[in-house]
């Protein structure tokens, strides 16, 4: 197939490569850089949020994405608790760490450790829980007669640390109330 596989690659593999293609007719060739990349975790380029916010109830990933060769394992904590996977935690392979049904108990600072054969690093980040936004008044099912107008309703409970934004949509395609002010008009009860 003209297909060169190497193993266990080293730094002596690094290089130029050329494939010579030939037959009867002539001779062609093709040439490709390896090159070999070994470096320790490092979070310079990518650390983990300082902030991590998650809904009382819900379900929170927190990335860890530090820039390494070979890929490393990672474990976490929660402060100086070793966290392993269990019915509401799993660490991901990806280094990621999933908790669901969020409790106020799971607030605090969370550790990412990454190692591999070429050293160590870790990152944290602080754990918020907010509360969860809840529709508290929904839309309801409106018959009208063509000509007429019709106002819909949607009130929602939410955690006053942060926004709150409503995003109206029409047969899945969101509403853009400047384009169409003609005919939708968005009004906000403070």
């Amino acid at each position: 197939k003209g297909e060169l596989r190497m193993q266990s690659l080293s730094f002596d593999d690094a290089g130029m490569y050329q494939c010579i293609a030939e037959n009867t007719h002539g001779i062609i060739y093709a040439n490709a850089e390896l090159k070999i990349v070994a470096s320790p975790p490092t979070f310079e380029l990518n650390p983990m949020k300082k902030k991590i916010l998650a809904a009382k109830g819900g379900r929170v990933i927190i990335e860890c994405k530090p820039k390494a060769a070979p890929k490393p394992k990672f474990s976490w904590s929660k402060g100086t608790e070793l966290l392993v996977n269990g019915s509401r935690i799993h660490i991901w392979d990806d280094g990621s760490l999933e908790i669901i049904n969020i409790t106020k108990l799971d607030e605090g600072r969370y550790t990412c450790f990454a190692e591999n054969n070429r050293g160590k690093a870790n990152s944290t980040g602080v754990l918020e829980m907010t509360e969860a936004t809840r529709i508290t008044l929904a839309p309801l099912n409106v018959d009208v007669t063509v000509g007429e107008n019709a106002t819909m309703q949607c009130i929602a409970s939410h955690d006053p640390t942060l926004d709150l934004t409503f995003i109206w949509s029409l047969n899945g395609f969101v509403i853009d109330f400047e384009k169409e002010h003609e005919h939708y008009e968005r009004n906000v009860m403070v």
